[in-house]
């Protein structure tokens, strides 16, 4: 039973695409575009974004290259959404008002790229700037070290896009274990509950986030066909 659409890169690692789709995840591969320069292409974060599970998504509104391509690129942390607001895309402002958050502006334009949101309270990011607009907040930040994460067309990529929260796994795309935080990472995913998934097969790459739409069902319903197939 498929319970979520997982939107991906159609460049992500086939282990990857076999673990979620194993997994009862519908893949949704987000395609190659010219709208945007070729390194981020495929990238979901680019073309949307995840607002209490309702997909915001890019209506032939983007530009070539930044600050026109980043409209999309922010990310909700429990109560917040976090974005360079002086770029966010007014559809996206106007659902970001519709959940009440709070919008909060960073200077850091691709934000969700260096965001991983591991839970409601909680993100991993390598930009400082980030940690120090999200510490007084209240939110908890773990800090990790520029690089260790493969961006084709440039000389590093981003954590957050090299990864997303998954129902309650965060995974990764490629070999976590290498990157020179792991143990920090590991620990402050693992502190709150959560599972921890990466491929030791290869490079740890920034594909544009892995995004869950979680199934609108009615759970009563769901609980029905669950004992159905029991």
């Amino acid at each position: 039973m498929h319970m979520s659409k997982v939107y991906i890169s159609e460049d992500a690692n086939p282990l990857l695409k076999e673990y979620l789709s194993g997994s009862n995840h519908t893949i949704v591969e987000i395609k190659s575009t010219d709208q945007v320069y070729e390194s981020i292409s495929s990238h979901p974060d680019i073309f949307m974004c995840k607002i209490n599970n309702q997909l915001i998504k890019s209506e032939n509104d983007l530009g070539y290259s930044y600050p026109e391509n980043i409209k999309y690129n922010g990310v909700q942390v429990g109560k917040y959404f976090i974005h360079h607001t002086g770029y966010t895309a007014s559809k996206l402002i106007s659902a970001v008002k519709a959940a009440n958050l709070t919008p909060v502006h960073v200077t850091q334009g691709y934000t969700k790229c260096n965001i991983v949101a591991v839970d409601e309270n909680s993100i991993i990011t390598s930009d400082e700037g980030i940690r120090n607009t999200l510490i007084p907040l209240g939110l908890e930040v773990l800090l990790v070290s520029i690089g260790s994460v493969k961006l084709k067309g440039f000389s590093y990529g981003f954590l957050g896009g090299a990864s997303g929260r998954v129902g309650d796994s965060v995974v990764f795309n490629g070999n976590l274990s290498a990157h020179p935080d792991y143990l920090k990472i590991s620990d402050f995913i693992l502190s709150r509950g959560l599972k921890l998934k990466y491929f030791k097969e290869y490079e740890l790459e920034d594909i544009g986030s892995i995004i869950e739409e979680k199934g609108k069902y009615n759970p009563i319903i769901y609980k029905r066909i669950i004992r159905l197939y029991e």
